[in-house]
């Protein structure tokens, strides 16, 4: 039987198994680019002021730490460089597409089921490349075609589109290799995106300064393609030749290990457990602990840059009336305050992330068999479920702390007003925790009555940034906007606090997750 068979009938089960999941990413990533490519049109519609902008960010090396190198001041040039973090969330939806349909499989036990059958070895390997590698390639050309049909320059739109599919080919080998080098499903996708983390803190710090360390990053070589700016082809293929390196490497690689174990053998544990690992709360820590700090030191540099690069964000915006306008519906009294609640509404839904991600681990502990072993020890359903949701609760109240500490912190000693700026900046970054919570509050609803269909929560995530971010732009109705959880948030600093709205977001979140609670209790483990 050749290692093949059955390679085509694995794709076309995992294709519908994510029938619903992909198509939220592909088409939210895809379509970002032209999302940018319309406001910079309405905020800077003349050359002199492209040019501003253009000057403005090339003289904060901040802007370049977090969103990439700026090569020109044309529309075209000034979208690539806004898009830039697509080009770190490509490989983050593509490291996970593929764990999930290798070491989560084998994991589940349902790779070994299907091994049983006509299947040949690389199949199940293959089939989960294939499905990431065709959505990575998916999103790319959406957003070619999509730039083009805004008007920008066809050769322009071609090499961001393949920028995009290559750094996404990089990263779907990395996690390849990653699958068969881990022991299970989560140290794969600790490795995978401990890689990507690198590839991004070596792109960020090397456009920040000399700009020698991006070349030691997948993510720096696409955005050394330089769309829209005297593009340049070759930086692509050192990205095409270490993708080939991986997927060679993770074939290779799966001929030499057993089903169910990784190259690199788990590390033997205690004989007993120590005290610390008491409880379904202490086991929910121990298991969340690695991606809570990584959140929280990634969070935590995200603010300081972000505080650092506010003050004097009027020079580089402008001063026209269509950005004080755009501005103006976060409720700063001043352009920097206006900024920095945009940030942090974006924020609220990075780390409404983290809660999807805490609430479906709820969800692979069921699939695993590990939630039986659990409750079988007379620990109850309820205690279970409230101990992981203890840090789906609280882990995002954390981030939110951490983000608004260090933004009013920074920000605070540019300004020379720590006392002054802190404040209102910590209450705008816990203000968006309410929303966070109704989205944490759906995820229960949808494991407690029907886990089958719990990984939709990132498909209703996805919504909820599709209505705040691209409904505005694109004039949908206020109704319409008025169903992600995000729009209700207060807009601090400098607009005025509103408390009706937050009790309302508690409220809904209470009573949908009272709901999953009650749903959980009532059906069968895995049912």
């Amino acid at each position: 039987m050749n290692a093949l068979t059955g390679t085509g009938a694995l794709l076309r089960l995992y294709l519908r198994r994510d029938r619903l999941v992909a198509p939220v990413w592909i088409v939210l990533l895809g379509a970002l680019p032209l999302l940018y490519a319309v406001s910079f049109e309405g905020l800077y519609p003349t050359a002199a002021d492209r040019q501003a902008f253009y000057l403005g960010t090339l003289s904060t090396p901040a802007q370049a730490a977090l969103v990439g190198p700026i090569f020109g001041s044309d529309l075209g040039a000034l979208v690539s460089w806004r898009s830039g973090a697509v080009l770190a969330l490509v490989p983050l939806a593509a490291i996970l597409t593929v764990v999930r349909h290798t070491r989560g499989e084998e994991d589940a036990g349902r790779t070994e089921l299907i091994g049983s059958t006509a299947v040949g070895r690389y199949a199940g390997l293959a089939a989960a490349i294939a499905l990431a590698g065709g959505a990575v390639a998916a999103t790319g050309a959406l957003s070619s075609i999509s730039l083009w049909a805004f008007g920008l320059p066809v050769a322009g739109s071609i090499a961001y589109g393949a920028s995009v599919v290559v750094v996404g080919i990089v990263f779907v080998g990395c996690a390849a290799v990653a699958a068969q080098v881990a022991s299970g499903a989560r140290a794969a996708r600790g490795y995978a995106l401990g890689a990507l983390a690198v590839a991004f803190a070596a792109r960020a710090i090397g456009d920040a300064g000399s700009g020698t360390l991006s070349w030691f990053s997948p993510i720096g070589w696409s955005a050394q393609v330089r769309p829209f700016a005297d593009e340049r082809w070759w930086p692509m293929l050192m990205s095409l030749a270490v993708a080939a390196m991986f997927l060679t490497a993770a074939l290779a690689a799966a001929e030499r290990r057993d089903l169910g174990s990784g190259l690199l053998a788990e590390r033997r544990g205690r004989a007993t457990a120590p005290p610390s690992l008491a409880g379904p709360v202490a086991l929910a820590w121990r298991l969340t602990r690695g991606a809570t700090v990584g959140w929280t030191v990634g969070i935590a540099l995200f603010g300081i840059a972000i505080g650092s690069s506010a003050h004097g964000i009027g020079g580089q915006l402008g001063s026209s009336a269509v950005i004080s306008d755009a501005l103006e519906k976060f409720g700063g009294s001043t352009i920097e305050q206006s900024f920095i609640a945009a940030v942090l509404s974006i924020v609220g839904v990075v780390v409404a992330a983290y809660s999807v991600s805490a609430v479906l681990r709820l969800h692979s502990e069921e699939e695993a068999g590990l939630a039986e072993i659990v409750l079988a020890t007379g620990v109850s359903r309820l205690r279970w479920l409230s101990g992981h949701l203890l840090f789906a609760v609280l882990g995002p109240a954390w981030l939110l702390l951490v983000v608004g500490l260090t933004i009013g912190l920074t920000y605070g000693s540019a300004t020379g007003d720590i006392a002054a700026e802190l404040p209102s900046v910590l209450l705008g970054a816990l203000g968006q925790l309410p929303a966070v919570w109704v989205v944490t509050a759906i995820g229960v609803a949808l494991f407690g009555a029907v886990p089958r269909f719990a990984t939709v929560l990132w498909a209703v995530l996805g919504g909820f940034v599709a209505l705040g971010q691209i409904g505005s732009v694109v004039g949908l109705p206020q109704p319409w906007l008025d169903l992600s959880p995000f729009t209700h948030v207060p807009r601090l600093p400098g607009a005025a606090f509103a408390l009706a709205p937050i009790g309302w977001l508690v409220v809904v979140a209470v009573v949908v997750g009272i709901g999953g609670f009650t749903a959980f209790r009532r059906r069968g483990i895995r049912g």
